[in-house]
């Protein structure tokens, strides 16, 4: 097999290609944002003394994270409609990546908040601290330094997951790539262009999230 790489043709659809980068982090950021807050709440009600709501939320986190990310997204964007809600393909997409991994992101803050010694709740409830300045000044600090790894390698498979978004026509880096290559009925040049964005993109991140993962712990001095 011969492949015959134009560099010229590379040279006319590479800032195509970028701009649809540009497109792909704010998806990924905006998606990632969501379920960092939404992951909390989720993480945070599975702990409420009210046993329904706690069953609840559990039950909707295991049927979250059992359910494929390309399902939710159609379902958020051509079934919402039958409800009244209506969103445009980015909006759809950038919620339906949120809620996805919400589910993933309140398992590691789970796990974070359950590694907090035993003592450190007895001492907050020795000096009388209300629910709220337990979680917000005692457990979630001591919580987020262990989560800080698992949050970092959800941020990554946030990002290589946006092109899923392409089935609902968001104009992220893979969906622009199938134009091109539609467009041209050349696919060797984009889809290389886009594995090699990918991976300039995600090494580097993979990097500062375990730097900053060990800023966190000596800034804390774990």
């Amino acid at each position: 097999m011969r492949f015959d790489w134009n560099w010229e043709f590379t040279a006319e659809i590479l800032p195509r290609l970028l701009a649809a980068t540009l497109n792909t982090l704010i998806a990924a950021g905006v998606g990632y944002a969501i379920a960092v807050v939404l992951g909390l709440v989720l993480a945070l009600a599975q702990r409420t003394p009210w046993t329904p709501l706690t069953k609840v939320v559990r039950e909707l986190v295991e049927f979250i994270r059992s359910t494929p990310l390309v399902l939710q997204i159609f379902f958020v964007f051509y079934v919402g409609p039958q409800f009244g809600i209506r969103l445009s393909p980015w909006t759809a997409g950038m919620i339906a990546i949120g809620l996805h991994y919400s589910a993933y992101l309140s398992e590691v803050y789970r796990a974070g908040i359950e590694a907090v010694p035993r003592g450190q709740w007895e001492s907050c409830r020795a000096l009388n601290l209300s629910t709220r300045d337990t979680y917000l000044r005692i457990i979630i600090p001591q919580a987020l330094p262990p989560s800080v790894a698992g949050m970092g390698n959800y941020l990554i498979g946030i990002f290589k997951d946006t092109p899923m978004l392409s089935v609902i026509g968001v104009a992220e880096l893979m969906h622009t790539a199938n134009a091109i290559g539609s467009e041209h009925y050349r696919f060797l040049e984009p889809y290389t262009l886009v594995g090699v964005i990918f991976l300039a993109i995600s090494l580097p991140a993979a990097g500062f999230v375990r730097v900053f993962e060990g800023w966190v712990r000596r800034k804390l001095g774990l």
